[in-house]
């Protein structure tokens, strides 16, 4: 499977906050060639290990999240379903948009939307709050109640499309695209001899709380760690000094958030390697796994590695499949670069 086909397969899953057990079956399936060790902890983290041998070896931490951005059903009236969102949704987006019910059977449904024909003009300019909006699916009372229990979780609809010769565009490739690069990652380095002990991360709740990360890396002490993830890539109403191109290659975290050696071995090894790459700057939280990664035990020196994605926590986001290409290479050379020259602490 290439890296297209398995971001694809892997987008196409639902699995949002705290419901990670779709997208973890797959993950175990294509991880299991290129490790000696897996094993899910008590968050649903999934934890994964390629031994190099050696006594005493550090360890190396690759950390992607697999959960999604979605909803949860707090209530029912009259047939139409009350909700809350799982992670960071901007109501804005939210009206007329098709979700998947995560029943035994999925469930389709519409968030409802007023026409404009039945509004105000100052209404039209206002964006309704999550709690003023409910899912349509169609049911009487009687017939949700009985179908749709309260707490099931829901996510947007739809998969994962091609766009043109080098984009994607779907759902959840925040940060299913990134888990998908380690797993490339992990089948480059299957035969290859390591210095040190290169553990996977696959975490759950990202989008609520970075909470698979802490418990996970607290469990297994790595050395240094990386975290893979996405960042806001250009759009033409986006601020430029706060996004990044697309096509121009891996996103390299500069910033407290990252341990400086760890950077800057990332940078030398996308030079030495002509690697695409780019830099952000991040003056504080990265708002990704990493934030919490840094600071687990004594402290873990961590570099941030980051895909551009447009249109972020939504079922149109969009990537280069070329950034992601450039991200493995990196990820791939840097881990067989780790340890060789130097100490990173």
């Amino acid at each position: 499977m290439n890296l297209t086909e398995m971001i694809k397969a892997l987008c196409s899953l639902a699995a949002p906050s705290g419901f990670e057990d779709q997208a973890r079956k797959l993950v175990r399936e294509l991880l299991e060639p290129y490790v000696d060790e897996m094993r899910e902890d008590p968050m649903g983290n999934l934890i994964a290990v390629k031994k190099c041998g050696k006594p005493d070896a550090k360890r190396l931490m690759l950390d992607a999240h697999m959960d999604e951005v979605g909803l949860i059903v707090t209530g029912i009236e009259k047939g139409f379903l009350r909700f809350a969102t799982l992670g960071g949704i901007d109501p804005r987006m939210l009206p007329a948009r098709e979700v998947r019910i995560l029943t035994e059977e999925p469930v389709f449904g519409v968030i409802d939307t007023m026409p404009p024909h039945a509004l105000a003009p100052e209404e039209m300019d206002k964006a309704i709050e999550t709690d003023n909006l409910f899912i349509d699916v169609g049911m009487s009372q009687e017939q949700a109640a009985a179908r749709i229990p309260l707490g099931t979780a829901a996510v947007f609809a739809g998969g994962c499309e091609t766009l043109g010769s080098s984009m994607l565009c779907g759902k959840a490739l925040d940060d299913r695209a990134c888990v998908a690069i380690i797993i490339k990652t992990m089948e480059n380095l299957k035969d290859r001899d390591l210095n040190l002990d290169l553990y996977c991360l696959i975490s759950t709740q990202e989008e609520v709380g970075t909470r698979g990360a802490i418990t996970g890396t607290y469990s297994i002490r790595p050395d240094y760690a990386i975290a893979v993830d996405v960042t806001h890539a250009h759009t033409p109403d986006a601020k430029k000094e706060k996004t990044l191109p697309m096509g121009k290659g891996a996103a390299i975290g500069v910033g407290p958030n990252m341990n400086r050696s760890v950077t800057e071995l990332l940078i030398e090894t996308a030079k030495d390697k002509s690697i695409p790459y780019q830099v952000e700057v991040l003056p504080s939280s990265s708002g990704t796994d990493g934030w919490v990664i840094q600071i687990s035990r004594s402290g873990v020196p961590t570099g941030l590695v980051s895909l551009p994605v447009k249109y972020m926590h939504s079922p149109v986001e969009m990537m280069n499949v070329d950034d992601a290409e450039a991200i493995v290479r990196l990820l791939t050379e840097f881990t067989l670069r780790l340890g060789e020259e130097r100490s990173y602490a």
